[in-house]
Parts: structure tokens; C-alpha cells; sequence
């Protein structure tokens, strides 16, 4: 509709103006109204993430590493399910160090779970969405799971300061009771700081790009696709990693500083090497977990990429969940044992029926 006004002049000349709907409808408007109309239209709820991954590798790259994955895969949750076994069955090692080590195998069976099985399968399949809920839900196990680990290795390395430091004291201060404990404060301390970084990782709206440039929905870069600024988010999970990280390394620390001044006061060759060896398994793990978990939530997003992200996501996900049962194991005398006593015992079980079999055969012969 166009509607013609009439305007007479001073001067005594007419002048037509001819305007339309909208030369109205905008006219009326406001500039702050006009930008929130401009806001609502191009804001657009993102119900899913697309897991980028490994999507731009060839499929014979990508073949590749789905064989690699699953046989990773499959042996970190053959090794951690066999150490959770023989610590919980094996009376010879009914004691702290594997009481926790059965825990800490069983944490780790529980973060592989939450993000290789989907990766496996996105490299086998051309879809790569999640659902909104399903990534939340994600990125809660992850933080559950990777801050009970943290500090149930700060409480492995007070239980070995305990021991090579205390020896005497070590039943009384380590008992069952307070071990449970520990375990317990790790998980509740795990699950109330997963919430708040949940909140924090989703307290903005998502109306940007929804491609995930990783293989599963990892925190800092969640955030950066959501809508605002992200820095107050980015900050928060800064500090909490800090807490999160340096509260254990200050026990874990000052747990093996002071046990290598123990160590160096005896006067035993062969104490020392026991010592260094049992103690020299747990160092190892806290330096890849804590390493790549500092990169991955303690850099600045700008020195973060697909290329630097994935690899260290790798490093903490899949690789340091099947290398602590390969650490634990093999530098550690008793647990090879154990492992030799669990295997004779799968012989002598699968044994006995061939056995019972023959038994009979010569009864009724």
C-alpha cells in the first residue's frame, strides 16, 4: 500500500512525498527495537554438534585409525578389567596401593568408554551429529571422571608417602575405612565440580557454528561456539583448572619430596631401588595426565588448533587409560605375579572339565 501526502510550502509550492508500509514500519521503529528485531532473526537455537574429527581424512586414513583405535580400545579395557579383577580378588594384594590401583583402573575404563566408542564409530559412518543433550551429557563424564582421576592420584601418592615414611604407622593411617573414604571424596569432589563446569560451559546461548573441531565435545572449544563473549567462561574454567590441577601436584609434590628424602637417608642399595621403582610407575602417569590436561584447559584459545587439540585429546583419552596398566603391571613384581596366579588359575578352570570328562569315561570303561 503506498499512501500520497500533500504538503503545502511556505513558499506556496506543493510537494508530493510518497512513502510505503515499510518506509513506515521502520520509520516508527526505534533504533534499539530495530536492533533486537535484526538479533532475533538471525539467532537460530543449535539443538546438535557435528563432531568434526577425523571427517577430512581419506577413507583409507580414516580405515587406519579406526583399526588402531579398536585394538587400543580394546586393549585398555582388557588390561584395566584384568587389574580390577586380580586386586579384588588376589587376597596377596589386599592393601591400599591396590585397592586404589583397582579404582584408578576402573576410572579408566569408565573415561575410554565415554569418548572412544563414538569416535570409532564416526569413523566407520558420514554421520557426525550429536544431539545438544548427548554432548552435555558427555562432557559431564569427562569432567566427572578426569577430576576424581587427579585427585585419586594426589591420594595414591599421600598412601605411598604413608608407607615408605611412616612404615609403622601405615595400618593405623591407611585403614580400610579412611581408604574408602578417599575413594569416595574423589568421586563426590568429581561430581560436584563437574556440575559447576557444566554450567559454566553452557551458561550462553548457542546460535553459532555448531562444528565441533574435535572427536568429542571437549569444554574449551564447546564454549567458544557459544553466543556473547566467551572470556568469562574461558576464565572460570582457567581457575577451576588450577584448582583442579595444582591443588593435587602441591600433595603429589610435597608427597615425593619428602620421600626422596627418605630414600637417600637409608642406607639399603636394594630399598632404594624398590622404592624409586614402585614410586617411579606412579610419577610417570601424573605426568602425562597432568600434562595433557594443562594444555587442553590451562592455554589460551588462540594457541589452540585441530592439528594441537586432537593429539593431546588422544594423549589423555585413550593412550594414558592403556599405558597405566602396562606401567603398573610390569614395574611392579607383585602384580606380575598376581597376573601369573590368575592366569594359572583360568588353565586349571578351563582344565577341569576336560578333566572330569576323562574320569568318567574310565568309570564306565
Amino acid at each position: 500500500m503506498t499512501s500520497m501526502n500533500y504538503i503545502n510550502s511556505q513558499h506556496g509550492t506543493i510537494n508530493l512525498k510518497i512513502s510505503t508500509d515499510n518506509d513506515l514500519i521502520s520509520m516508527s521503529q526505534t533504533p534499539g527495537s530495530r536492533s533486537q528485531t535484526a538479533d532475533l532473526r538471525n539467532s537460530s537455537t543449535v539443538s546438535e554438534f557435528i563432531l568434526v574429527g577425523f571427517e577430512q581424512s581419506l577413507p583409507s586414513t580414516r580405515a587406519l585409525l579406526f583399526a588402531l583405535f579398536l585394538a587400543l580400545y580394546s586393549l585398555a579395557m582388557a588390561m584395566n578389567g584384568l587389574i580390577i579383577f586380580i586386586t579384588w580378588t588376589d587376597p596377596r594384594l589386599n592393601s591400599p596401593m591396590y585397592f586404589f590401583l583397582g579404582h584408578l583402573s576402573f576410572l579408566d575404563i569408565c573415561f575410554i568408554t565415554t569418548t572412544i566408542p563414538q569416535m570409532l564409530v564416526h569413523l566407520v559412518t558420514k554421520n557426525h551429529t550429536v544431539s545438544f543433550a548427548s554432548c552435555m551429557i558427555q562432557m559431564y563424564l569427562v569432567f566427572l571422571v578426569g577430576v576424581a582421576e587427579c585427585i585419586l592420584l594426589a591420594f595414591m601418592a599421600y598412601d605411598r608417602y604413608v608407607a615408605i615414611c611412616h612404615p609403622l604407622n601405615y595400618a593405623q593411617i591407611m585403614s580400610p575405612q579412611v581408604c574408602v573414604r578417599l575413594v569416595c571424596s574423589s568421586w563426590i569432589f568429581g561430581m560436584t565440580n563437574g556440575i559447576f563446569l557444566e554450567y559454566i560451559s553452557f551458561r550462553n546461548p548457542f546460535c553459532k557454528d555448531n562444528h565441533i573441531e574435535n572427536f568429542f565435545c571437549e569444554a574449551p572449544i564447546v564454549i567458544a561456539l557459544s553466543c556473547g563473549d566467551p572470556k568469562l567462561s574461558m576464565k572460570l574454567v582457567f581457575l577451576d583448572a588450577i584448582v583442579v590441577l595444582f591443588s593435587p601436584m602441591v600433595l603429589i609434590v610435597t608427597s615425593y619430596a619428602r620421600i626422596l628424602v627418605s630414600i637417600l637417608s637409608r642406607s639399603s642399595s636394594s630399598g632404594r631401588g624398590k622404592t624409586f621403582s614402585t614410586c617411579a610407575s606412579h610419577l610417570t602417569v601424573v605426568i602425562f595426565l597432568y600434562t595433557s590436561a594443562m594444555f587442553s584447559y590451562m592455554n589460551p584459545r588462540s594457541t589452540h588448533g585441530p592439528d594441537k587439540d586432537k593429539p593431546f585429546s588422544l594423549l589423555y583419552t585413550i593412550i594414558i587409560p592403556m599405558c597405566n596398566p602396562i606401567i603398573y603391571s610390569f614395574r611392579n613384581k607383585e602384580m606380575k605375579g598376581a597376573m601369573g596366579r590368575a592366569l594359572r588359575r583360568g588353565n586349571l578352570a578351563s582344565a577341569a572339565p576336560a578333566q572330569k570328562e576323562t574320569l568318567w569315561r574310565s568309570f564306565f570303561q
